[in-house]
């Protein structure tokens, strides 16, 4: 069974396009979409309004690895905190006390939601999927912190507002050496469209550079390029 999702406009445009398919395959009209693959559609018509989150996703995420009774936390990475290979297991022990930690899945748990609908997860997802094949306990900590706080945001949605300015805004910034490994910033921007984030990223930059402007001018032509 495939889904498919169909939005436009015009209306007439619509009813035609479903119309045409229906007539070459075999097909059932769900009418309007109120959950898909994970995140949920919601619709203020009066005040022109649409939403999207992913709170039972979260909630699913949160009880699989024990955590949906969790105290939230409000922040995922505290001012000042650092992540590197010197995190990383450094003996036989350690090795064998991280292969029944199940990172690799709750980590691709949180990116799932961060690229669907949470631009504010995209800086700890791309910090610690850097250290994948060889989390730490530390690095394991900063998941869990991660969890700690979906526990209390888990209810945000993205929001887009009806308006006559059709105007993307965008923003984007960048540290200084902040890897510890190699000496590269970090690079992250956001686009909005319509009051509600459309496109985001965090990653670390591809070269090593001496100033907090060249790290600037790289965020920039990353973000636009």
């Amino acid at each position: 069974m495939d889904d498919i999702l169909l939005a436009s406009s015009h209306m007439a445009l619509l009813l035609e396009t479903k119309k045409f398919l229906s007539s070459n395959f075999d097909m059932k009209d769900m009418g309007e979409a109120s959950y898909v693959l994970g995140i949920e559609i919601t619709r203020d018509r009066n005040k022109g309004m649409l939403g999207l989150s992913q709170k039972t996703y979260i909630k699913n995420v949160l009880k699989r690895y024990g955590m949906h009774k969790s105290e939230p936390k409000p922040a995922l990475i505290t001012q000042g905190q650092k992540f590197g290979s010197f995190q990383c297991p450094k003996n036989e022990y350690e090795l064998e006390q991280m292969k029944s930690v199940p990172h690799a899945s709750a980590l691709g748990s949180i990116m799932y939601a961060q690229v669907c609908t949470r631009p504010d997860l995209a800086l700890a997802t791309g910090l610690l999927g850097r250290f994948q094949s060889n989390l730490g306990k530390d690095h394991w900590k900063a998941i869990k912190r991660t969890l700690h706080y979906m526990q209390g945001t888990k209810g945000l949605m993205l929001t887009y507002r009806k308006t006559d300015a059709l105007e993307i805004v965008g923003y984007s910034d960048a540290d200084l050496a902040g890897c510890k490994d190699t000496l590269k910033s970090t690079s992250g921007y956001v686009f909005l469209f319509a009051g509600g984030a459309i496109s985001w990223k965090s990653a670390k930059q591809s070269v090593v550079i001496s100033s907090t402007m060249y790290a600037e001018f790289i965020a920039y032509f990353e973000a636009t390029g």
